[in-house]
């Protein structure tokens, strides 16, 4: 672990939500938000400098995880991965999801880390991020005076690290819809160890008929800037017979829609070699192939 020491910031804890997007409101991008910090933490031992850093410890109204068979999950901006692994409900019904948070580095990092905090950290990366991209969803903005924004989830990454939220804004809820019957999901991930990063993820979401898939999401990450949809590969499933053939034309559509580079983790060729097969598993996997 490192030993380095962190420079000198200003802790804010405000002991409202309205406190704290007054904060917001007032000091707008000279504030850096911690919600679990096991990114901000890493980062600012790294060398990353924040002169104010706002927790949300004693926003306890956002520590939520409810369920609603008509109106889908809400995920509170401060619900660990670790509330997600113990959850029945996101068990069952958001297998991708579930599966992205128990494989999620280990049991100390999940007892804190957050999801949407995975979300809002904007890696490629991001394992609880591809579920949410393929399941689908919104991430709630909220501002001083009331004021709420929807962000759909295809909207949110706009670059390395970078997303649509506006400096004035903090993400209070996650929603996920609720999942209609014949909804088939699930969560891959190729890397050396679990408590490493990713070399490369991958998140599917089918509405079934059977065997015919009736619509898909699918989300890889690691293979581009951002965590990425795969059109190619989901308007070949969608509409077809999930067979053999299907899978091999949908794996070997990833290539048009992925652009990965070489890093300290792999090589672009060999994100390459591995992405329809990854997409391939997972598909399998959610459908009770595998």
């Amino acid at each position: 672990m490192s030993s380095r020491v962190l420079t000198d910031f200003d802790l804010l804890l405000p002991g409202s939500l309205e406190e704290a997007l007054e904060i917001l409101d007032r000091e707008r991008g000279a504030v850096t938000v911690l919600s679990g910090g096991t990114d901000l933490l890493v980062m600012m031992k790294a060398g990353f400098e924040a002169d104010k850093v706002m927790s949300l410890a004693l926003l306890g109204d956002l520590n939520r995880l409810e369920f609603d068979s008509a109106t889908g999950l809400r995920i509170g901006a401060r619900t660990t991965l670790a509330q997600l692994v113990d959850s029945p409900e996101v068990r069952q019904h958001y297998p991708a999801l579930w599966q992205s948070a128990r494989i999620f580095a280990t049991p100390q990092l999940r007892n804190t880390a957050t999801v949407v905090g995975n979300l809002l950290r904007g890696s490629p990366a991001g394992d609880c991020s591809a579920a949410v991209a393929a399941l689908g969803g919104t991430l709630v903005m909220a501002t001083a005076g009331g004021g709420r924004r929807e962000i759909d989830i295809d909207d949110l990454w706009v670059s390395y690290g970078v997303t649509a939220r506006a400096d004035n804004e903090l993400a209070v809820e996650l929603r996920l819809p609720a999942p209609d019957s014949g909804t088939a999901s699930a969560f891959k991930r190729l890397t050396r160890v679990n408590e490493d990063l990713a070399k490369l993820n991958v998140a599917v979401c089918l509405q079934m008929d059977g065997d015919t898939c009736k619509s898909a999401r699918f989300a890889m990450g690691c293979v581009a800037p951002t965590m990425i949809r795969l059109p190619a590969a989901e308007a070949i499933v969608q509409g077809a017979k999930v067979d053999d053939e299907t899978l091999a034309r949908a794996a070997e559509a990833v290539q048009q829609d992925i652009s990965p580079i070489d890093d300290k983790r792999s090589t672009a060729e060999y994100r390459r070699s591995v992405a329809g097969v990854y997409l391939k598993r997972a598909v399998q996997q959610a459908c009770g192939f595998a």
